[in-house]
């Protein structure tokens, strides 16, 4: 039986209102999620409820407070992922361990860090392997992290370039109709990862580095017939590729390169009936040493708390209509 407990909490008075979140928002979370409530008394926290769940709740102030005190803002998310971690009986003091690991900084100067374990695990996955695929919803970090670990390795000199590709998958007729070269039609498809650029390197070291050609951001038509050396190469939006070109860019491998391929197989721009190329490698290279894949979730969702609901929500839809399709098929 989960009897009933109290518990009495200190709280550091320096991050309680960090903590707490703005009129309370983040206790009213975790009273909610958990199902106790939270009150203060002389100064202290006081934390009632079935003794599973202020156990719980314990653990989750434990380390919010931790991850405060060294210097984070507590956002909902964290909130909301730490409660989950804590309500699946995980040890929520991981998130102090991923929080220690710093990839490098923006020029505003906060840290770019993995924020969840699927999160850490892809970069742990990056920093071990030549060839990474990071599938996942969005919202779960795939490119950004992927762009701050390329960053960092060009600025230790660890490759001479980056390149950044995309599929500009309405690529045709529809581009036409766009002003400017060829180069202004490309670069609508291409600004999630100059902004990822702008946002790590600067407008001012990406620009400079573009034009001496260490930086290139290009669609993915411009990779045929290269060899790509001593570089980072990210292939970004990979569900959008055929089965052709996703060989192609992956042939295009070179000596000292290390590849990032990201994706979400639920948000294919393809044509009805083609093939994804990103469905075919996960198939076809998944046993191969050197090659890693990760799967991000909507628990690695670091965006604003509704997106993680909204992705939950699609992800649940999509389970339900594959079972149906199986259940009518098998009674067929």
């Amino acid at each position: 039986m989960d009897d009933n407990k109290t518990e009495v909490l200190s709280i550091d008075i320096n991050h309680a209102c960090n903590i707490f979140g703005h009129n309370d928002v983040h206790m009213k979370t975790i009273e909610k999620e958990l199902g106790v409530d939270i009150f203060s008394q002389n100064g202290d926290m006081v934390v009632r409820g079935k003794e599973s769940a202020v156990n719980n709740a314990r653990k989750v102030l434990d380390t919010l407070q931790e991850l405060s005190k060294r210097g984070n803002e507590i956002l909902e998310q964290n909130v909301n992922y730490a409660v989950e971690m804590a309500a699946s009986s995980e040890d929520t003091e991981k998130l102090i361990d991923i929080d220690k690991e710093i990839i490098c900084h923006t020029v505003a100067g906060k840290p770019v860090k993995p924020k969840t374990l699927g999160q850490k695990q892809y970069v742990d996955a990056i920093k071990n392997n030549m060839v990474v695929f990071g599938m996942g919803p969005a919202g779960t970090g795939k490119t950004y992290l992927a762009m701050a670990m390329a960053i960092t390795a060009f600025k230790n000199n660890e490759v001479e370039r980056i390149i950044l590709t995309r599929p500009a998958i309405e690529a045709g007729e529809k581009l036409g109709f766009l002003p400017g070269d060829l180069q202004s039609k490309v670069d609508p498809y291409l600004r999630p990862l100059y902004d990822a650029l702008y946002q790590i390197m600067g407008a001012d070291g990406f620009l400079k580095n573009m034009e001496k050609g260490l930086i290139e951001v290009a669609p993915l038509a411009y990779m045929r017939g290269r060899t790509l050396d001593n570089a980072y190469i990210i292939l970004d939006e990979a569900q959008n590729t055929t089965p052709a070109q996703m060989k192609m860019f992956l042939t295009r491998i070179g000596f000292g390169s290390k590849v990032i391929v990201t994706g979400d197989a639920s948000q294919k721009d393809l044509a009805p009936g083609q093939q994804s190329g990103l469905d075919v490698a996960l198939r076809v290279l998944g046993k191969i040493d050197g090659i890693e894949m990760c799967k991000l979730t909507s628990r690695d969702v670091v965006r604003h708390p509704l997106v993680q609901k909204i992705v939950k929500a699609y992800e649940d839809y999509e389970t339900r209509q594959n079972n149906r399709n199986a259940k009518r098929h098998s009674d067929r």
